[in-house]
């Protein structure tokens, strides 16, 4: 089957055609997180749904070679700027820990040094990574045997300082009076065509949003930085034009380049990177390879929201994956939930849905093992999963119809009941066929090569909010020897309850 995809770039469904139509290998950078704190959900439904795309590719028969970095460095708090102001997010997160260390509030488990921002990376990293590898990321498995596929920029800067100096050399890039590199946005006329920014409106000011001073220094307002001298930076590198640190969109088509090439097929990151990031990288990348493209197709999801709003910490709805776990959410059934929602659309993240998804997990688990315990049952012609395949692929080709494919899935599922014992009615196949089916389908999804954490190895949701609602009932009629008796069964499973004016809210126990 061909895959047809959105291109973020032309704003139309393409075919998706590789570089090499030959050998059928497909060069993929994705956008990966800034480790100066634990990614959070948000975060991953954007590298979950590049996995998913991995997946559906090699489904198909494709050779991915998938690259995400992990920035260490240059990317800065007011990104939404061209040239990145505020302060550098790996210097904040120490001066967070710092404080925190001061006060005696460190995080368990957090044994660093504070005032070393490497070593903050290099946790934070660690972190990311057992994160990822849990929501069964397969750029994970890649790194495992090959660390170069998850490049972090400090190890770069050399690669960084020659592409700058290349643009300098071809009159892309220029030295200001501040000292600063800037890319010169006017000698690359294609720039704002991912993003829709004009040139025009850049240069008034509309969408670069640079202050007075820097404006005056610069040749255009939506110049963006390349290198910045600076020696009050903590993380700072020798170049030719002083001790200082490279910018965030430069890191990314610098680590591209040297692993994957001048041209690459996919690019894929949030809808927040369109611009200025990927905006900048296309510019550097196109005028420093003189090649027409940088990447020829664009991949962007959208934001996730948490029950309606933005997830903020202030309004208590911002979580990480180890926030959810210790709630008692499976990976998978989180997994599950954050693909659910087309890439394209934003996605609503609720409990509900998690729990909606962590039934939906167990009776694919339950599926699979009764297939698999009558795998040598014969039946007639090819089975349900046999026959939903063919329409799950054509889904997922279908743009990443994730909705699609999991409902032909379903459909497919439903028709067979793990409570009885199949009998054999036929010559056609075997039910071990039918599991082989589900599994082939489930390379895509990745919910059953996941570490299976069913309600019996992992308490379920349904489990603790049965007994917490049970817990209720005996409060309301006074029966207090009860309501005492669940508690304290709650904490011999590691669930500690706390009652509230807007109910009783649980968590597991810290160890």
């Amino acid at each position: 089957m061909q895959l047809k995809l959105y291109n973020s770039l032309s704003c139309e469904l393409e075919t998706f055609e590789p570089i090499d139509k030959i050998g059928r290998n497909v060069s993929f950078y994705a956008c990966g997180p800034t480790v100066y704190d634990y990614a959070h959900i948000g975060n991953f439904r954007s590298f979950l749904n590049a996995d998913v795309l991995r997946r559906t590719l090699e489904a198909i028969g494709y050779q991915v070679k998938q690259v995400m970095n992990i920035t260490d460095v240059g990317h800065m708090t007011e990104d939404s700027k061209a040239d990145g102001g505020g302060q550098d997010k790996m210097q904040v997160a120490s001066s967070r820990l710092e404080d925190a260390k001061k006060s005696g509030n460190l995080p368990k488990g957090v044994d660093i040094d504070p005032a070393k921002p490497l070593e903050v990376a290099s946790f934070y990293a660690d972190a990311f990574l057992e994160d990822a590898k849990m929501l069964g990321l397969k750029i994970v498995s890649d790194f495992e045997s090959n660390a170069a596929l998850m490049p972090r920029p400090t190890d770069y800067i050399k690669e960084m300082i020659t592409m700058v100096q290349k643009l300098i050399e071809k009159g892309n890039a220029y030295v200001a009076s501040d000292g600063v590199v800037y890319f010169d946005v006017s000698s690359f006329p294609a720039y704002g065509e991912l993003s829709g920014n004009t040139l025009k409106a850049l240069r008034s000011g509309e969408g670069g949003r640079v202050d007075m001073q820097t404006q005056a220094i610069k040749r255009n307002p939506a110049d963006f930085m390349l290198w910045k001298p600076d020696k009050s930076h903590l993380m700072r590198w020798a170049s030719p034009w002083g001790e200082g640190y490279p910018g965030w969109h430069l890191e990314c088509s610098a680590m591209a380049l040297a692993i994957l090439g001048e041209v690459i097929d996919i690019h894929s990151g949030g809808e927040d990177n369109i611009f200025p990031h990927h905006e900048c990288e296309i510019a550097q990348s196109c005028c420093a390879t003189d090649s027409k493209s940088f990447a020829n197709y664009w991949f962007h999801t959208r934001f996730l929201l948490v029950d309606g709003g933005k997830m903020s910490k202030s309004k208590g709805n911002f979580y990480t994956l180890r926030d959810l776990l210790a709630k008692g959410v499976s990976p998978a059934a989180l997994r599950l939930e954050l693909i659910k929602t087309h890439y394209r659309s934003n996605a609503n993240f609720t409990m509900q849905g998690l729990k909606d998804a962590q039934r939906q997990v167990e009776r694919w688990h339950r599926l699979a093992d009764w297939l698999n315990m009558h795998q040598d049952i014969e039946i007639s012609g090819n089975g349900p999963l046999s026959q939903a395949k063919e329409k799950f692929i054509a889904s997922m080709c279908d743009d990443l119809n994730v909705a699609g494919a999991i409902g032909a899935l379903s459909e497919a599922v439903g028709q067979y009941d793990v409570n009885k014992t199949p009998k054999c009615n036929g010559k056609g196949s075997t039910l071990g066929d039918e599991l082989e089916a589900l599994r082939e389908m489930d390379q895509i999804i990745g919910i059953l090569d996941m570490q299976h954490q069913s309600s019996t190895d992992n308490l379920a949701i349904e489990t603790i909010e049965s007994l917490i609602t049970e817990r209720l009932v005996a409060r309301n009629s006074q029966d207090w020897k009860r309501a005492d008796e669940i508690r304290d069964e709650l904490l011999s499973m590691g669930i500690e309850i706390k009652d509230g004016p807007d109910g009783t809210s649980w968590q597991r126990a810290v160890q």
